[in-house]
């Protein structure tokens, strides 16, 4: 569209004459997602995230650019382009740890570079992007060419009582695993040598854990409501080892805390007896 209307090029110059709402509606989204990444809730944030993709989309379909150029609403139109690649680019900032392959090749396409500069101008200080050319891009998600569900079988008459008992058997393993997927989870034992507060977070806390490594490494968590730094000096703590490290609140965090979390609150899983740090925990 971009390249239909502007040869490629973006300009961001009327997006708040014309663009208002929807950009209100896109600053929610972006304050919402860091409670919930503080918060472990992983699901939450991604399903609160999705909702700038249906932002962008609900923008191209009400105010349809391609009319607004026949009737000579140039300045409209272009400007309805622009908000949709400042959407698309703020969305993969925040998309970035969990896709960043991906997102790496939205944010080449879009002209910048997702780093600690980006986040902090797109996200935190709520810019637009600034004049730039747009690449063309492949399609990044391929199309479905096969139905996601199948047809729903024919009615047959009802099963005797015996085989509905092992029905519910099997419906029951649904969602077990093998324990060769288990197994792909490093978990280990942790020490945690230095723990501090974020600034200008109200749960967050940036934690040094060795983990029998070369170097400690840092893990950022979600626990302040429930730990001081003092407190976690020197404790154990079990780690998730071996995910993709994440960047929170423009900090790269290198691993996960195990904790369990109820009406009650929360508290960290320890080992019942002090251990080696590093020490595989399965």
């Amino acid at each position: 569209m971009s390249g239909k209307y502007s040869d490629f090029v973006i300009d961001s110059k009327d997006v708040e004459q014309y663009h208002t709402k929807e950009l209100q509606k896109m600053n929610e989204v972006l304050d919402s997602l860091d409670d919930f990444m503080q918060n472990l809730q992983t699901h939450r944030y991604l399903e609160e995230l999705w909702k700038l993709f249906a932002i962008g989309n609900g923008v191209i379909q009400e105010y349809e650019p391609w009319v607004k150029m026949k009737n000579d609403q140039k300045d409209e139109a272009l400007a309805t382009v622009a908000v949709v690649a400042n959407i698309l680019a703020k969305a993969a900032v925040m998309l970035h740890p969990v896709m960043p392959e991906t997102t790496k090749i939205i944010a080449d396409a879009l002209s910048f570079e997702i780093n600690h500069e980006s986040y902090k101008e797109l996200i935190l200080e709520k810019k637009l992007l600034k004049l730039f050319n747009i690449k063309k891009v492949p399609p990044l998600f391929p199309r479905v060419e096969e139905p996601l569900m199948q047809e729903a079988p024919k009615a047959e008459p009802t099963p005797p009582k015996a085989e509905k008992k092992e029905q519910k058997t099997e419906k029951s393993e649904d969602n077990l695993i093998e324990i060769g997927q288990f197994f792909e989870t490093s978990l280990k034992v942790g020490t945690v040598v230095e723990a501090q507060e974020v600034p200008k977070s109200k749960k967050l806390l940036k934690l040094q854990v060795d983990l029998g490594e070369e170097s400690p490494r840092q893990v950022v968590a979600g626990i302040k409501e429930f730990y001081s730094p003092e407190a976690l000096k020197g404790t154990q703590v079990c780690v998730v080892a071996n995910l993709k490290p994440a960047k929170l609140m423009g900090m790269i965090s290198e691993g996960m805390l195990l904790a369990a979390k109820d009406e009650d609150g929360l508290c960290l899983i320890r080992p019942e007896k002090p251990k080696k740090a590093g020490t595989p925990i399965g």
